[in-house]
């Protein structure tokens, strides 16, 4: 059955009826989860968090629409966003007192970014780069990226934000204002993402990182192959996928922007690749691998028991999906082994989203089913915190 397949039935009635995958190897570790709440309506469901603050979107009362939401960890309190006009709203990031996602509009035309200021509860509309659509894909502080079509929408440039000046920079792209470029990630002052390369056909992409300080672009190149994609960055490291030599084959890659030294990941962490620190992180469309930078060892992700996806990695804990007979959240921790899989609330089914720089996990999780026939009830926002059994 193929992933997509396995997602969908995980999110309403599971496929089957078993215990979860476990390794019994690690070290004995316990999640306590705890259910969010919505905004008046059924569902809800938990995007990112940065220890404080928990953001993601929930349906409203009657579940006429769905709305961005913020829930503080301290008064336990979910907040409605709202939205820029229109009917629906989703938050996708959180550092600070910056929120930020995408919004309908009144006209119900293409969505627009926006940032929402938690401690003046003000929601601002960020704008495009002339064109009509936009799409946000990362916050550091205060800057946001993404992508967004320029005035006659021929072309989209990778954008940053600054939320302080609240100032749009087209980042441009390798190849030329006619070029076309769109944003996957931001560390700190280092942006990555994706371009058309200088003389390319616009159906070809090289990763690139953009430098907020120095204002320049870094074509990352490829493995050997005519093609390749950066997915996300690091401090000084940016990682994606490429083709090798001859379009060979697909290939995770890792890109030094200090030694501009590139590290071919191999077929393990050919998709899906994150990096944190010395670590990276991929799969293979099965199981997915961590890759150290300094050793260059893979280390095998979790029991192997389903289709492994990772959806963040902070720290030393990584956080994703078991795709098997069920599907459930999970939790790695890269020190010591020990492979979770994070409980629902009353329900079977769990799915992480990320996780912070303390180890707490969101995400969304199965109340209890309605009866006998079925294995979840509703799902709700859920965050997962741990200790030691």
């Amino acid at each position: 059955m193929s992933t997509f397949a396995l997602m969908t039935a995980g999110a309403g009635q599971a496929l089957a009826v078993g215990p979860a995958p476990s390794d019994p190897g690690a070290p004995a570790v316990q999640y306590a989860v705890a259910d969010l709440g919505t905004l008046g309506g059924t569902n809800s469901s938990a995007a990112a968090t940065d220890d404080d603050t928990v953001v993601g979107s929930s349906q409203t009362a009657g579940d006429a629409a769905t709305h961005a939401f913020a829930y503080n960890r301290h008064t336990r309190t979910m907040t409605d966003l709202g939205t820029l006009g229109g009917t629906s709203s989703n938050a996708i990031a959180v550092d600070g007192p910056f929120v930020v996602g995408m919004s309908g509009l009144p006209d119900g035309a293409a969505d627009h970014a926006f940032a929402y200021n938690l401690r003046k509860h003000r929601l601002t509309d960020l704008g495009t780069l002339g064109g009509t659509s936009i799409n946000v894909t990362g916050l550091s502080g205060h800057t946001v990226v993404g992508s967004s079509s320029l005035a006659g929408d021929q072309v989209t440039h990778a954008f940053a934000y600054n939320l302080l000046t609240h100032t749009m920079t087209d980042l441009g792209t390798l190849a030329g204002p006619l070029g076309s470029s769109s944003a996957t990630g931001i560390s700190g002052s280092i942006v990555a993402g994706n371009s058309v390369p200088p003389g390319g056909p616009v159906t070809t992409e090289h990763g690139f990182a953009y430098n907020l300080d120095t204002r320049t672009m870094t074509d990352l190149g490829t493995l050997g192959g005519t093609f390749s994609t950066a997915s996300a960055v690091s401090g000084h490291t940016v990682v994606g996928q490429s083709r090798t030599a001859g379009n060979a084959a697909l290939h995770g890659y890792a890109y030094n922007l200090l030694t501009h030294a590139r590290t071919d990941l191999g077929r393990s962490l050919m998709i899906s690749q994150l990096v944190s620190g010395n670590t990276a992180v991929g799969g293979d469309s099965l199981l997915s691998s961590t890759f150290d930078l300094t050793t260059q060892a893979v280390v095998r992700i979790g029991p192997g028991n389903g289709v492994t996806e990772v959806s963040a990695i902070k720290g030393d804990l990584i956080v994703g999906n078991v795709f098997a007979s069920n599907s459930f959240a999970f939790a790695f921790d890269m020190k010591t082994g020990a492979f979770t899989n994070l409980p629902a609330l009353g329900g079977l089914n769990s799915t992480a989203s990320q996780s912070s720089c303390s180890g707490i996990v969101v995400g969304k999780a199965a109340l209890p089913p309605p009866g006998p026939f079925t294995a979840n009830g509703p799902f709700h926002a859920a965050i997962w915190v741990t200790h030691t059994a």
